[in-house]
C-alpha cells in the first residue's frame, strides 16, 4: 500500500493500547475505518464500532467487528516477536511506558533499568520485530515525551529513555526508508493518563503543569491520538519528533521531585 493511500483494509497494531494514549489512539483509528489490534500486558476490549460513531460503521462490514486484542510484554522479546508473527500491519504504534522518581546520586539501579527496559528497549523490540513485517509504504510511530528534550529533576531514567527513543526512531527511519516505511515519534507535554495520575496527587503539581502551557488548553490523550493519525497519513514525514505540548518546551519543567519531597517528607 502506498503511503497515505486509503483502503478499508488498513490494519494498525497499537502496543500499550489498553489505556491512556494507546486507548485513545485505537479509538481514533477505529473511527477512521482502520482494523485495530490492541496489544498490552492485559487483554483489552477491542474497539467497538458502535461506540465510535458513523466513521467506523461506514468503513464496511469487513472492518466493523474485525478488531482484536493480544497480550504482549514489551520487555520480553519472545512475546513481542509472537505479537507480529503472521501479520503485516500498515501502521504500528507503540505507547508503552513507565516512570519513577529519584535523584541521579540516589537512584535505585534496578528501577532505572526497569524504566529503560519498558520505554526504550521495549520500543526497540517493537521496531525490530514490527519493522520486519510492517507493509512497505507503511508507518511506525512511537510515543516519546517532552522530557526527551526538557529535563526534570528526579526524572533521570524517564528522560534518558525518551531521549534515547527519539534517536532510536530516527535510526529506524534511516534504515526502513528503503522500503518506504516512515518512522516518527511524538513528544507530548503533560497529560492526565493512568501513567501520570499518581503524580497529580502531589500538591501544587497540577497548577505547575497548567502554568507551563502557553495556552489555556490542557492536553488530552485524544490530542496525541490525532497526531498519530496525522503521521500515519503524511507520506513525506519521517525521522521527525512531533512535539505537542502547548508550548511548554519554552518554559522550565515543574520541579516534580521537589514538590513531592515537600509534600511527603
Amino acid at each position: 500500500m502506498a503511503a497515505g493511500e486509503h483502503t478499508d483494509s488498513r490494519h494498525a497494531v497499537v502496543v500499550g493500547g489498553a489505556s491512556g494514549i494507546g486507548a485513545a489512539t485505537a479509538h481514533v483509528l477505529a473511527q477512521a475505518g482502520w482494523r485495530v489490534t490492541i496489544a498490552d500486558l492485559t487483554e483489552a476490549v477491542p474497539p467497538d464500532a458502535g461506540s465510535y460513531g458513523a466513521g467506523t460503521q461506514a468503513a464496511g462490514a469487513d472492518v466493523v467487528g474485525a478488531h482484536d486484542s493480544r497480550i504482549v510484554d514489551v520487555t520480553d522479546e519472545a512475546s513481542v516477536e509472537a505479537l507480529f508473527a503472521d501479520t503485516a500491519p500498515d501502521l504500528i504504534v507503540t505507547t508503552a511506558g513507565v516512570s519513577t522518581l529519584g535523584l541521579v546520586t540516589d537512584h535505585d539501579t534496578a528501577e532505572f533499568r526497569r524504566v529503560l527496559d519498558v520505554c526504550l528497549t521495549g520500543a526497540f523490540l517493537v521496531f525490530k520485530h514490527g519493522g520486519r513485517v510492517v507493509r512497505d509504504g507503511g508507518a511506525m510511530v512511537a510515543i516519546a515525551s517532552l522530557n526527551a528534550r526538557q529535563p526534570g529533576r528526579g526524572m533521570a531514567a524517564y528522560c534518558a529513555a525518551k531521549a534515547g527513543l527519539v534517536s532510536l526512531a530516527q535510526v529506524a527511519a534511516l534504515e526502513l526508508g528503503e522500503r518506504g516505511i516512515r518512522v516518527n515519534t511524538i513528544s507530548p507535554g503533560f497529560l492526565v493518563t493512568p501513567l501520570t495520575e499518581p503524580v497529580l496527587q502531589i500538591p501544587g503539581l497540577t497548577e505547575g503543569y497548567a502554568e507551563n502551557s502557553l495556552t489555556d488548553h490542557l492536553g488530552t490523550a485524544e490530542d496525541v491520538a490525532r497526531a498519530v493519525m496525522f503521521l500515519a497519513e503524511s507520506p513525506w514525514m519521517t525521522g521527525e519528533d512531533l512535539v505537542i505540548d502547548g508550548g511548554a518546551q519554552h518554559r522550565s519543567y515543574p520541579d516534580v521531585l521537589g514538590l513531592a519531597t515537600k509534600a511527603f517528607s
